[in-house]
């Protein structure tokens, strides 16, 4: 909670609407009449309208509470140009429904017919039902005693030891809380905004923890203590990413900026631990995708109960001992479960950091509200945030202090409009993964709809980057074989399995039983036969290609939609990823059934056409099993190998991949089970083919027999070694799937 860099769209003004306020305050108090109003108002535009509002809720409360000058706020509409075009803004109508509440007098009707919009969105009831907050940025008292505190100072329960940072609202102490006997940090703010009550509802280990606050309403201020963490914060260590080159950038880096934090405060640097290990062994990209991580399952879970952040950037993100980040300050975040609020009370944020949408919100010509945001505003500023740790540089090309001005808005507006500029990207890293670099590029995309949905999809993206086996799975080489293979290579793989399948089958049945029908079957016999054989061929490969390929669809649909540009939803998307994952199931599976189709079909044609014994017909049957056994085992490795290496990892791209988790290891089981059928068949060849015949027909078996094990052996050592490739793979995804809360 140090001073920003940049400025924010309040803080820029802070100082102007506190003299403004100040002044115009002391009128009344001197006059006890309402002073002419418009005299107070600056003549630059860019903070007259603003200043008019926050004068207009000063007014208000003298005119209603203090005196007896009653004014409503269509009055107000009517004499100041710049409240006519548009509706009213909700804090003013929600301060004079309350400035007539307090002073006992009903306000009336619903705000809402009152014969001025506002784009609120509440009713006099809905207000009635909440406590009051004042909606003012700047109180002129409570500056001052803000102002007035001092390290040495007891406030309350708490001796104040030393300033941690300021901003626009409130100044951080390290402190400590005497009846406790405990270290915390203590946040002295000006009585407004609901940080704290918002931070309560949350409990993240990567969000800052709060106790409790006490209100000093004698200076208008509260304070509010909580969970001290002796790191520093972000903005540290983008101070030492900026004066390192980036082949000395480390993840070591980030512990230096934690360990001088510690000692620029008196404290110890902590002992060696798994954490502090794991970050030391890994590069920078590594470890900004490591913070990137823990930050946006905070968002996530922020989010999910209804609070947005709004105000991302490196000073507002506290680091452990260890280094492990906690998402803070809250003060102008919004909650739907924290009575008096609403999505645009203490509306603000860091201009550099905001999203397209919340600078839209921001420009008062422009029709955007704070109500349109959602988290995927968050995820915007996450993504400057962690480019800005990557690089030392935000990827836009803004002024070191924009302002406020409507210019500098749409100037910053026009920049994020757009992709990233091609020199940004040329500012990332050399060793910056492929896959952070979509990651982020997906979160800075110009369009919320382009951009990650949850934080929870984005903090597994960014998992994939602290695997190297996974990252390069999920985003080859640009020029390799894998980056380029399409939907359609799908079909041609299962279609080319498929009949590899079947015709290993039909070369061991043929080559085994090709002896022997010359012994056993007369010319007319093979005659009929061969055409039952031929007829299966014809009808059992196309009929297996086919209804493969049918099966195989759902995941062929959605990676050549989304090739297309096209969306879909996290549920189809899961479906897709663990439908693909037993596509080399399907083709095991019904290369068996047809398999087993042929076995009953000649069984029958034998004992039509020919006067076969019963240990002859087992026999040939039991060929046919083991070839089907044959095309089991073979092209299920070769199916599964590819789809894992090059047709599952392109659906993780888009979405959220936790639920894989089970899937992926019943994946890996499975491919114990098939390489232990590959194991077998040549020991079942072999007692299949010597069990059922006579001595005299052996030797007629025992040329197919030692090519079936010559064969088996070399097959086998080609399925273990695609077995051992895909459970480095299986693990890969695993472990990018699997939430880690450290580098171990």
């Amino acid at each position: 909670m140090e001073p920003a860099i940049e400025s924010d769209i309040v803080g820029a003004a802070r100082s102007v609407l506190t003299a403004v306020s100040a002044r115009f305050a002391a009128a009344w108090d001197t006059a006890g009449e309402p002073p002419p109003l418009a005299e107070y108002l600056p003549a630059a535009p860019e903070l007259r309208r603003l200043c008019l509002i926050e004068l207009i809720k000063v007014d208000l409360e003298y005119r209603w509470i203090h005196y007896d000058f009653p004014k409503r706020l269509a009055d107000y509409r009517a004499e100041y140009d710049e409240l006519r075009s548009g509706p009213l803004p909700p804090d003013l109508a929600y301060e004079e429904f309350h400035a007539l509440r307090r002073s006992g007098r009903s306000p009336g009707v619903d705000i809402a017919d009152s014969g001025y919009p506002t784009d609120a969105g509440l009713t006099r009831a809905a207000w009635g039902e909440r406590d009051y907050r004042s909606t003012l940025i700047a109180r002129p008292r409570a500056r001052a005693a803000l102002d007035g505190i001092e390290v040495g100072d007891r406030v309350d329960d708490f001796d104040l030891l030393v300033e941690l940072g300021s901003g626009a609202f409130a100044r951080v102490f390290l402190a400590r809380q005497r009846s406790m006997q405990r270290l915390v940090a203590v946040k002295v703010s000006q009585n407004h905004g609901t940080e704290s009550e918002t931070l309560a509802q949350l409990d993240h280990e990567n969000i800052v923890r709060v106790f409790d606050q006490r209100l000093m309403d004698e200076r208008e201020l509260k304070l509010m203590y909580m969970q001290y963490l002796p790191g520093g914060t972000l903005s540290k260590v983008l101070s030492l990413v900026r004066q390192r080159p980036p082949r000395e950038r480390s993840g070591a880096l980030l512990l230096e900026a934690v360990d001088t934090a510690m000692r620029d405060k008196g404290g110890l640097v902590p002992s060696e631990s798994a954490i502090r290990s794991g970050i030391a062994a890994r590069s920078w990209p590594e470890t900004v995708a490591w913070l990137g991580s823990r930050l946006a399952r905070a968002l996530d879970y922020a989010s999910g109960n209804g609070v947005l952040h709004r105000d991302i950037k490196p000073a507002n993100v506290l680091l452990t001992a260890d280094g492990v980040p906690k998402l803070a300050d809250f003060n102008i975040s919004f909650s739907l479960h924290v009575a008096g609020t609403s999505p645009l009370a203490y509306f603000g944020g860091s201009l550099a950091y905001m999203s397209p949408e919340q600078l839209a919100a921001c420009h008062p010509q422009l029709p955007d509200t704070a109500e349109e945001l959602d988290g995927r505003s968050d995820i915007f500023a996450l993504g400057v945030v962690l480019w800005e740790l990557l690089t030392g540089h935000r990827p836009f090309d803004d002024e070191t202090r924009a302002g406020d001005s409507e210019s500098s808005l749409e100037r910053m507006l026009r920049l994020r409009r757009h992709d990233i500029d091609s020199r940004y990207l040329s500012e990332l890293p050399p060793d910056c993964p492929p896959t952070l670099r979509r990651v982020l590029l997906k979160c800075l995309a110009p369009q919320r709809a382009d951009r990650w949905p949850t934080g929870a999809a984005l903090a597994q993206q960014l998992d994939l980057c602290l695997d190297q086996r996974a990252r390069d799975l999920v985003d080859p080489p640009r020029n390799s074989l894998r980056a380029r293979v399409g939907p359609w290579s799908l079909v041609l793989l299962i279609t080319a399995a498929s009949f590899l399948g079947d015709f290993l089958g039909m070369l061991y049945a043929n080559l085994h039983n090709g002896p022997l029908w010359a012994v056993w079957f007369t010319p007319d016999q093979q005659v009929k036969l061969q055409a039952v054989g031929a007829g299966l061929a014809l009808f059992t490969t196309p009929a297996a290609i086919v209804v493969t390929n049918y099966l195989c669809r759902r995941a062929f649909i959605v990676w050549r939609g989304l090739r297309k540009g096209r969306t879909y939803d996290p549920d189809t998307l899961a479906r897709a990823r663990r439908d693909t994952l037993v596509d080399g199931d399907r083709v095991a599976l019904l290369a068996f059934l047809w398999w087993v189709v042929s076995a009953v079909v000649a069984a029958v044609s034998l004992e039509v056409y020919t006067d076969l014994t019963p240990g002859q017909l087992l026999n040939l049957t039991a060929t046919l099993l083991v070839s089907g056994a044959v095309a089991v085992a073979y092209p299920f490795f070769l199916v599964t190998f590819f789809v894992v290496r090059c047709f599952y990892p392109r659906l993780l791209t888009h979405g959220e991949i936790a639920e894989d988790h089970e899937a992926l290891r019943a994946l890996g089981r499975r491919c114990t089970r098939y390489l232990a059928v590959a194991v077998a068949i040549p020991l079942i060849g072999v007692i299949t083919s010597l069990l059922f015949l006579t001595p005299d027909e052996v030797p007629l078996a025992i040329g197919p027999i030692k090519w079936l094990c010559l064969a088996g052996v070399l097959g086998f050592l080609g399925d273990y070694w695609l077995f051992r490739q895909l459970e480095a793979d299986l693990r890969a995804f695993e472990r990018a799937v699997t939430t880690r809360l450290d580098f171990r």
